[in-house]
């Protein structure tokens, strides 16, 4: 079966009846007067993609009422581009507000019993909370916020792992029409003061600590150092999750909560009003700060989930990820404002054993599961058994961001957790998205590692150097359109926003990804554009060199980047973690430049591979190539909030 991914002209998935009818996709199509045709390959799908894009404002409008979206006061119009594409305003006159849309209009009928939320701690305790009790939480939550003093437009900052109190703040801050900000549970003092300093957050919600690998992170700790040097922060709020308070002011969120109202007046918001910032880590200077509105992240939250994933009412989604990245607030977004169920886990994907993630499927009856490729990568050492002996029945979606696959990870997913029946929706795009650019839909063929469709609504491209469109070939991934949720700019930073994405062609969003697309109109990615080689005039992905590698059973894992070279321009520099039991010698490190020799000829034989103990990788796994390169040619590596083994960094060898 690896030939299949081996080949990327090969489908290896295709649509059926049980995918396409009753599906968000065809429900748009009937309302929009697009007939499903069954005799074509995409069920007509190519007309409703061409529809989104040629005529955005009957796109829009359809598809957030397919949604069930409620506005306070209707739009006059879907957008104004009067200050051009870098600065549109979405449904002018319109005020709705995220968390209406995401929990309470769900109170008012049959759904208010029905589960909302899910959490499971590493430690084996569940919480299940119904939409009635995500209501009456939120209400409480919003009062004690008030409370305290948090107003519309304040800040919050969210450092808290993936725990009940963690969705009910972000609503409840929403609510009121304050900004959350969501600051990832792995963050020392600095990095997260560093974000609560640049958004001027005057309240912190933390919890006195939480498990990780079996052991207990003394989060308060670091959240009041955080606070002190961040020196805007006035007061904190402790979630007692271990029952550990470390001591010092504060306010007990329990106790807090408990003497509050669960009756509260939404705030109805303006459409461009910011809900959330979240910050990025860039290669240089200071995190980006993007800022989302109410009608920007959470509509493209669903819209994602409806369109690629078909994530149903009442279905349960459960997306290993953490709150401080992307993937957190849209996991929780965007399920609740469809009706499903959003799982929430805490812990480490493998602990106490390999098949956690897959238990966890299990008991929660999980329709749709994401992952990312280097945690599959990391679980598959372990074999299959940990697969095998879970019932993945309920399961009818798989997904995967973050990074780019290889095909043996790939067809493994496939195979052995798929069963070869189950589509594996590749997504991706990024934080100032608020969602993807790329993906898959259940109306059209999937091939191996890529994408069969962008976005509806994404005008998206494949540029050459001079910004033609080309077909075939490698070149920039942009998208020349608006969309709702593209960020409203940066914190502060307006100018660094339109350095980072508009300043390449006039009027295009250029989005830092090398990417080609066919003639059939199916994507691969190639690795960000900093990170992919060019090598005697020929551009490479990182993944090429990695996937070729990766098929010695001898390596773990593997990170390709690229050095410079006097004759070449750039030579790729292999680093590769050892499975168990094997043993660092000159004869393997040739034995791994040969095999990408035979994979990719001569012209891409490595400079040198090195043997280390670990990658650094960010805590939903992706493994930072730019940290890798920088520290291995003794450059400034960036912003290094984002690892979580920043140890790793020590055993990255120096070039000679």
């Amino acid at each position: 079966m690896a030939s299949a991914a081996d080949d990327p002209q090969s489908a290896i998935w295709f649509p059926s009846e049980a995918y396409i009818r009753g599906s968000h996709l065809e429900r748009l199509m009937n309302a929009l007067g697009i007939a499903l045709d069954p005799t074509a390959p995409d069920y007509g799908y190519g007309e409703l993609y061409r529809l989104s894009i040629n005529d955005p404002d009957r796109f829009w409008r359809t598809t957030f009422e397919q949604l069930g979206i409620e506005w306070h006061t209707p739009y006059r119009e879907v957008v104004d581009l009067s200050a051009g594409p870098q600065w549109p305003r979405w449904f002018p006159g319109g005020k709705l507000n995220l968390t209406h849309n995401a929990v309470y209009r769900h109170t008012r009928g049959s759904r208010a019993s029905q589960t909302a939320l899910i959490w499971e701690g590493e430690d084996g305790l569940t919480v299940s909370l119904s939409y009635a009790d995500v209501g009456d939480f939120v209400a409480r939550a919003a009062n004690m916020l008030r409370e305290l003093g948090v107003r519309k437009g304040d800040r919050v900052g969210i450092y808290l792992p993936m725990i009940p109190e963690t969705a009910i703040s972000a609503l409840a801050i929403a609510q009121i029409g304050a900004i959350f900000i969501p600051i990832f549970s792995g963050y020392a003092a600095e990095a997260a003061a560093v974000r609560l300093r640049d958004a001027g957050a005057k309240l912190l919600i933390t919890a006195d600590g939480f498990y990780r690998r079996g052991q207990t992170v003394p989060l308060e700790k670091f959240a009041r150092e955080a606070a002190r040097l961040a020196g805007c922060v006035e007061q904190i709020v402790i979630v007692r999750r271990l029952g550990a308070h470390g001591g010092g002011e504060g306010f007990f969120w329990d106790r807090l909560i408990a003497r509050q109202s669960p009756c509260i007046e939404v705030e109805p918001t303006d459409a461009m009003d910011p809900c959330l910032v979240i910050y990025t880590s860039g290669t240089t200077g200071r995190p980006k700060g993007t800022v989302h509105y109410h009608a920007g992240f959470p509509l493209k939250a669903s819209q994602d989930l409806a369109h690629l994933f078909d994530l149903r009412e009442g279905e349960v989604l459960f997306w290993f990820t953490d709150m401080g990245w992307m993937m957190g607030p849209w996991l929780i977004v965007g399920a609740l404002t469809l009706g499903a169920t959003a799982v929430l886990y805490e812990g480490a994907p493998d602990y106490p054993a390999p098949d956690r993630v897959w238990s966890i499927v299990e008991r929660h009856r999980v329709t749709h599961a994401g992952l990312s490729p280097t945690l599959v990568r990391g679980l598959m050492p372990h074999g299959t058994e940990h697969v095998a002996r879970h019932d993945l029945s309920s399961l009818r979606i798989l997904g995967a961001t973050g990074e780019l696959w290889n095909p043996e990870a790939y067809m493994w997913l496939f195979e052995n957790v798929g069963r070869r029946k189950l589509p594996i929706i590749n997504y991706s795009g990024g934080t100032e998205i608020a969602g993807g650019i790329l993906g898959c839909v259940v109306m059209r063929p999937i091939k191996a590692c890529g994408f069969n469709s962008a976005v509806p609504g994404m005008r998206a491209v494949v540029l050459n150097e001079r910004g033609a469109p080309v077909v075939g070939e490698v070149g920039e991934l942009a998208v020349m359109n608006a969309w709702p949720g593209m960020t409203n700019g940066f914190w502060n930073d307006p100018e660094r926003y339109l350095e980072t994405y508009w300043s390449r062609f006039d009027g295009v969003w250029v989005h830092g990804d090398f990417a080609s697309v066919d003639s059939d109109g199916h994507w691969m990615l190639y690795g960000r554009s900093d990170d992919t080689l060019k090598i005697a005039g020929k551009r490479v992905g990182p993944a090429e060199i990695e996937a070729a590698a990766s098929e010695l059973e001898a390596l773990r894992e593997v990170a390709a980047v690229g050095v410079p070279h006097p004759t070449k321009g750039e030579a790729p520099v292999v680093f590769a973690v050892l499975r168990d039991g094997e043993t660092a010698a000159p004869a393997l490190a040739a034995k791994v430049s040969d095999q990408i020799v035979a994979a990719l000829g001569k012209p891409l034989r490595p400079e040198r591979v090195y043997f280390v103990a670990e990658l650094p990788k960010t805590r939903n796994a992706k493994i930072m190539r730019r940290v890798i390169r920088a520290v291995h040619l003794g450059r400034d590596p960036g912003d290094l909030s984002a690892l979580e083994n920043p140890g790793a960094i020590a055993g990255i060898p120096r070039a000679e």
